[in-house]
């Protein structure tokens, strides 16, 4: 993870958007919630999905390691925060709004008390595949059962292109959620007009899916 303090640190950030991950606003119901309950963002960055979720009378509970981009997540949307010591983390809170600063694989599940959903838009492709299983368990190991999951996802070919972000096909997906996860796909299609970045590259065709995860045992 020592990568995205670099990118932090250098203003490498083109991977940050500017909009509302669109498949949250379309899926957002989904999740199910009911008056109280949370929604993980792991990874989160300063991603205006928190916003949004927040928008909807909904808590967010987010975790991020670098603390620029924590920073100016408050700054950047004119939000005052406090910050305390909790466990290896700072943690920055909010109206209906902690953010952990701090390692990903240090979050228990005393951490994500009433979290009932997980929005993984830009997660998952983030990292590199030998810590894709690892972050699949821990993400399994910290949030309860019956807890869903709206996961995106980008599939393109990857000696075309190193990542970040990175290809993650369908295969992958349910290899791995299969063992504690129920799965369905919400849509898939070609979204090379959108990925500027992949466009550039030179990739052939970049897949955009989308998928409804929902953990069924432990």
């Amino acid at each position: 993870m020592a990568d995205w303090l670099h990118f932090w640190e250098n203003n490498e950030t083109n991977w940050h958007s500017d909009t509302i991950t669109q498949e949250l606003v379309e899926y957002f119901e989904l999740f199910e919630l009911e008056l109280g309950d949370k929604v993980f963002v792991p990874l989160c960055g300063k991603s205006l999905d928190m916003l949004y979720i927040m928008n909807q009378s909904f808590s967010v509970v987010g975790v991020e390691i670098s603390e620029i981009g924590v920073r100016q997540f408050f700054r950047e949307n004119n939000l005052t925060y406090k910050i305390t010591r909790v466990d290896d983390f700072d943690l920055y809170s909010s109206e209906n709004l902690e953010i952990y600063c701090g390692d990903f694989f240090s979050l228990t599940s005393k951490h994500l008390n009433n979290v009932k959903a997980v929005l993984d838009s830009k997660s998952l492709i983030a990292l590199e595949p030998d810590l894709r299983q690892k972050y699949v368990k821990h993400l399994n190991d910290i949030i309860s059962v019956g807890a869903r999951i709206l996961l995106v996802t980008l599939q393109y070919p990857q000696h075309q292109m190193s990542g970040p972000p990175f290809s993650v096909d369908k295969s992958e997906v349910e290899s791995l959620f299969s063992m504690t996860f129920e799965s369905r796909e919400l849509r898939s299609f070609n979204d090379i007009e959108n990925e500027s970045k992949l466009e550039r590259a030179g990739v052939d065709f970049i897949n955009n899916a989308a998928y409804c995860l929902r953990k069924v045992r432990v």
